[in-house]
C-alpha cells in the first residue's frame, strides 16, 4: 500500500459519521483517567482539617501541602507529558498511573509533614504526566465529527471525580479517618492502571508517523478492532517528522498559536483554581451557613461538568473557538454579576453553578483547541506544556486572592480583578489563527 493510498483509507476511518465500539471504549477510559484530577484535589481539601489537627500544622504549612500537588503536576506537564510524542501515549499513561497509584498509597501511611509533601509531589508528577496525554488520545482516536466532543467530554472527568470524592469524603474521613480515602484513591488509579494495561493502545496516528518495530502489527490489531480492512505493508517513509521538543512549538507555524495558548491556559489556570479553592469560603462570606457554603463547592463541580459536555456539543454545531469564546464571556459576565450585586441564598446557589458551567465549561475547551492545533507527532509536546504553563497560574492565583484577601480586599474588588483573567482568556482564543480551528 503506498503512503497515499494508506492516508485515504485512515482519512476514510476519520470521516466515517460512526465511531467504532472500540474507539468509544478508548475515550471512555480517558474520561474515567481525568477523574484523577479532581479526586486527587478534593481529597486533600477534604482531609485538610485533620491532617492539620494530627500534625499540629499552621495553614501556611498546609498551604505546602497544597502548592506540591500543583507544583508536581506542574513539572509532569512540562518534562514527562512530551515524552508521549517519542515514547507513545500508553507507556507515558502507564508509567504515571503508577506514580499516581504508588503516591496515593505512601501518603496513606505517611509517618510525618516532610514525609507527606515529598509523597504529594510524586502524585503531582502522575497527574500532571497524564492530563495532556489524555487530551492527544481522545483526539486521536475520535473521528472528525465527535473530537471536539470528546475532548470536551474527557475534561468533564474532572468535576466528575471532584463531585464522587466530594460526597465519599463527607463520609469516609469521620468513620475511617482521613488516610483511607487516600488509600481507596490508590486502589482506584492502580484499577485503572491495569485496565490502561489491557485495552489502551497508541493512536493509528501516532504508529503511522511513529514506525517502529511490529508497527505493522500492532496497526492491523487496532483497524481489526475499530471494523477497518487491514494493510498489507506500512507506506515508505519518505521524510522524518518533526522533533517533538519545545523548539518545534516554536517553528514559524506554530509560534503565534504557542504564545496566545500559553497565556490563554495561565489565565484561565490562574481563575479557575482559586475559585475552586475559594468557592466554600466566598460562599459563607456571601451569607450562607457552613453546611450550604460546602454544598456549594460540590454545586460548583456538577455546574462545571454539565458546561464541558454542552461546549462539547455546541463545538461540533457551531466554530470551535467561537463557542469557546462565547462561553468565556458569559464567564467573565457571571462572575462580575455575582460579586457586585446583593444575591438571596437561591441566587447564590443558581450563579454558583453557572460560574462552574461557564468558566470551566469554556475553559476546557481549550483542551480540544490544543488537540486541533498540534499535529500528531507534535501534539502531547504541545498540549503538556500549556498545560505545564497553566500549573503555574494555578499555583499562583489561589495564593493571590488570599493575599489580596487578608489584606482588606473586598469579595466586589476580588471578582471584579479574578474575572479580568477570563475576558483576556477569551480575546485571546478568539485571536487564535488555525486552518483547523474553522
Amino acid at each position: 500500500m503506498t503512503k497515499d493510498q494508506l492516508q485515504n483509507h485512515y482519512k476514510g476511518i476519520l470521516d466515517q459519521g460512526k465511531m467504532s465500539p472500540f474507539q468509544v471504549i478508548i475515550v471512555a477510559i480517558c474520561v474515567i483517567l481525568n477523574m484523577n484530577d479532581g479526586i486527587d484535589v478534593l481529597v486533600v481539601s477534604f482531609s485538610t482539617g485533620d491532617i492539620i489537627k494530627e500534625w499540629g500544622l499552621s495553614k501556611f504549612d498546609m498551604g505546602y501541602v497544597f502548592s506540591m500537588g500543583l507544583f508536581g503536576m506542574m513539572i509532569g506537564s512540562l518534562l514527562i507529558a512530551p515524552l508521549g510524542d517519542k515514547v507513545g501515549r500508553k507507556l507515558i499513561f502507564i508509567v504515571c498511573l503508577f506514580m499516581i497509584s504508588l503516591g496515593m498509597f505512601l501518603v496513606s501511611v505517611c509517618a510525618s509533614y516532610e514525609q507527606l509533601l515529598a509523597f504529594r509531589l510524586v502524585t503531582g508528577l502522575g497527574i500532571g504526566g497524564v492530563l495532556p496525554t489524555l487530551a492527544a488520545t481522545a483526539s486521536e482516536f475520535s473521528n472528525n465529527k465527535n473530537r471536539d466532543f470528546n475532548v470536551g467530554l474527557v475534561q468533564a472527568g474532572w468535576p466528575l471525580g471532584a463531585i464522587f470524592t466530594g460526597f465519599f469524603c463527607a463520609y469516609a474521613i469521620p468513620n475511617f479517618g482521613w488516610r483511607f480515602p487516600f488509600f481507596i484513591a490508590g486502589c482506584f488509579s492502580l484499577i485503572m492502571l491495569i485496565v490502561v494495561l489491557i485495552y489502551m493502545h497508541d493512536s493509528l496516528d501516532f504508529l503511522l508517523k511513529k514506525q517502529t518495530k511490529n508497527n505493522l502489527q500492532k496497526i492491523n490489531n487496532i483497524l481489526k478492532k475499530m471494523k477497518q480492512e487491514e494493510i498489507m505493508t506500512l507506506p515508505p517513509v519518505t521524510l522524518q517528522p518533526k522533533s517533538a521538543s519545545l523548539k518545534s512549538l516554536f517553528h514559524v507555524d506554530f509560534r503565534n498559536s504557542t504564545l496566545k495558548l500559553w497565556a490563554a491556559m495561565f489565565f484561565g489556570f490562574f481563575t479557575l483554581y482559586t475559585l475552586m479553592s475559594w468557592v466554600p469560603t466566598i460562599a459563607k462570606d456571601s451569607g450562607l451557613e457552613f453546611s450550604l457554603a460546602t454544598y456549594a463547592g460540590v454545586l460548583l463541580n456538577v455546574g462545571a461538568m454539565l458546561g464541558t459536555i454542552c461546549l462539547g456539543w455546541l463545538a461540533r454545531k457551531f466554530s470551535l473557538k467561537r463557542t469557546v469564546f462565547s462561553f468565556l464571556i458569559f464567564a467573565f459576565i457571571v462572575m462580575l454579576i455575582y460579586g457586585n450585586i446583593s444575591l438571596s441564598t437561591v441566587l447564590i446557589f443558581i450563579f454558583i453553578f453557572l460560574i462552574g458551567v461557564f468558566v470551566q465549561g469554556g475553559f476546557n475547551g481549550l483542551y480540544a483547541i490544543l488537540s486541533r492545533v498540534y499535529p500528531t507527532e507534535i501534539r502531547a509536546t504541545g498540549v503538556g506544556y500549556a498545560v505545564g504553563i497553566g500549573r503555574l497560574g494555578a499555583i499562583l492565583g489561589p495564593t493571590f486572592f488570599g493575599f489580596l484577601s487578608d489584606d482588606g480586599m473586598s469579595i466586589s474588588m476580588l471578582f471584579t480583578l479574578f474575572s479580568i483573567p477570563l475576558l483576556v482568556t477569551g480575546i485571546v482564543v478568539f485571536k487564535l489563527k488555525s486552518i483547523h480551528l474553522k
